[in-house]
Order: C-alpha cells, then structure tokens, then sequence
C-alpha cells in the first residue's frame, strides 16, 4: 500500500475519533456542573489540561469559563484540537483517499462534517448537550459504516490501529487529571463531590453501566482498573493497545510473539507489561506517573509508526495532540 493512503486513513480515524473525545469531555463536564454541592466553583480548566495547550488557552482567551472553554474546544477554527479543525482535517484526509474508503463512509464524514459548520454558526447554550450526543453518535456511526462496508485489509487495519490509539491516549489523559488535578483539595477525596467525579469520569469514557456490571461501589482503585487494564471493555487503555497490536501485526503480517520493526517492538513490550500489572503495581508507583508513562510511550510508538509506514512527518502532525 501506498505510505500516503495510509497515512490519510491513519489519520482520517485519529481526527474523528479526537473529535468523539472531545465532545465527551465537555457534555460530561456540562452534566457534573448541575450536580456540584453549594459552593464548590465550577472546574473547567481541567478540560484544557487534557489537551497540554493550556498556555495557547490562556493567551487567546484568558479565564477558563463555560463560554470560553467550549468555544475553544469545539469551535475555535485557529485551535488544530477543536471538534471543527478535527473534523476538517478528517474531511480531508477522506478526500484525499476517496477512491480507497466506500461511498458510505465519504458521506458519513460529510454528514458529520455538516453537523459541525452549521453548529458553529448558531449554537445557543441550551442546544449544547444534543448537540454534544449527536457528535458521539455520528462518530459511532462513521465507525460502524467502515467496518460493514470497507474491506478488511491494510487500509482498514490502518484505520483501525488510528482510531484505537487516539482513544488510548484520551483515556489515559482524562483518568490522569481526574486523578492528579480535579478535585477542588485533598480533603474532598472520598467525600459525595468525589463520587459524582468518578461517575462523570466513568460516563465520559461510556464506561458507567459496564463497570456497574462488575463492581457495585465507585471505588477510585476499581474505576482505574477497569480503564486501564480491563481485557474486555472497548475503551480499556489495554484493550485498545491490544487491537493495535493486532492490526499492526496484520499488516506486516508478523506472529505476534515476534516483531519485525521497531513500532512492534514497542508496542508489544507495552502490551505485555500491562498484561502482567495489576492494580497494586500502579499504585506504588502512582497513577499519575503510570499515565504520564502511558502517554509518553504511546506517542513513542506512534512516531515509529510513521518512521517505518508514512512519509509525511509524523511528528509533526502528532505534536497537534500534545
């Protein structure tokens, strides 16, 4: 396969799958701060900090308010991580290989696109949520319509490993500032204000009725487990890095036990780390410093994708996300 289809299919699911998280960050936030207690202040900068470009925020628009933050994360058209540059870099792409992705999946990306320019243009407050859910489900669609109507093969798999890892990393990013920035002072951990943190963390991630399913208490231990290391769960940081490693293998056509370039080397050396951790090691080393490592090592192993597959600089396109 030609380095430059699969680069734009790469990064035609990076972009849409980006753009998913996003949304859920900012509808979950817009719910908790109908549940918050009488005075505890609303916490929007976290919002910025999942993204690392708190400093471009802070230069543009100054205070992290309701307002500003949602404009900058779904409509800013200077801001490269914004829901409508996500999705114009993923229209994008989809143009670019037009003739390699399925009719369906072209006009799911335009449908999707659609919704974007003409909320930008009238989005009152009091439409954000809908508007938030339908973001979600078009990119559940767009999912979907690839996987039922695109062949199975190297472009898919490059699809696949773009979206799967991009949803690694928001994972990561969202549980590491629940964890390390949310809460308004240590002494609200284990407090009711906590809880409704660790469920709106949970829903952010679509992951509240799954983990129900198998733990009855909202315990921060049991939450971080499940996000992390759950083998079954289609959001787990495991689970994704698991069907990269898959779809990486299936391309270069590989056994998994052995590696053929660098990317699967580090990529399966992560896999079975985490396939033999279990809660207690991350804690003694702190779940902080386990993500910021998870987040570090991810990356890595994204620009030795693009070292050993695309000819495009993916470092460059890759700092877009840090």
């Amino acid at each position: 396969m030609l380095s430059r289809v699969a680069d734009s299919i790469y990064w035609l699911n990076r972009y849409i799958e980006r753009a998913d998280n996003v949304a859920r960050f900012v509808d979950v936030n817009l719910n908790l701060m109908l549940d918050l207690p009488p005075g505890v202040s609303q916490q929007w900068e976290p919002l910025i900090l999942i993204t690392g470009d708190l400093k471009l925020f802070s230069e543009k628009y100054g205070k992290a308010t309701s307002e500003n933050v949602i404009q900058f994360l779904t409509f800013d058209q200077d801001y490269s991580n914004s829901i409508l540059s996500c999705l114009q870099m993923a229209r994008e792409n989809a143009r670019s290989v037009r003739e390699i992705i399925s009719s369906e999946m072209w006009e799911e990306v335009n449908r999707f696109y659609r919704l974007i320019m003409d909320a930008a243009k009238y989005h009152p407050q009091s439409t954000l949520p809908y508007f938030f859910t339908q973001i979600k489900l078009s990119s559940h669609r767009f999912a979907g319509v690839m996987d039922a109507t695109m062949t199975h093969n190297e472009a898919w798999h490059f699809g696949h490993m773009g979206r799967l890892q991009e949803r690694a990393d928001k994972t990561a990013r969202i549980l590491d500032v629940k964890y390390f920035y949310l809460l308004p002072s240590a002494e609200w951990v284990g407090t009711p204000l906590d809880q409704i943190q660790w469920i709106a963390l949970l829903k952010s991630a679509s992951a509240y009725e799954m983990y129900r399913k198998c733990q009855r208490r909202i315990l921060p231990n049991n939450v971080a487990e499940f996000l992390i290391l759950n083998r079954e769960f289609p959001r787990s940081i495991y689970f994704c890095l698991r069907q990269v490693q898959h779809s990486l293998h299936q391309i270069t056509g590989t056994p998994l036990e052995i590696w053929s370039n660098s990317a699967e080397r580090s990529l399966g050396r992560l896999c079975s780390e985490l396939a033999y951790t279990v809660i207690d090691d991350i804690m003694e080393v702190g779940l902080h410093e386990f993500l910021d490592r998870i987040q570090t090592r991810v990356n890595t192993i994204g620009e030795k994708m693009g070292e050993t597959f695309f000819v495009t600089d993916f470092s460059e396109q890759l700092s877009i996300q840090n």
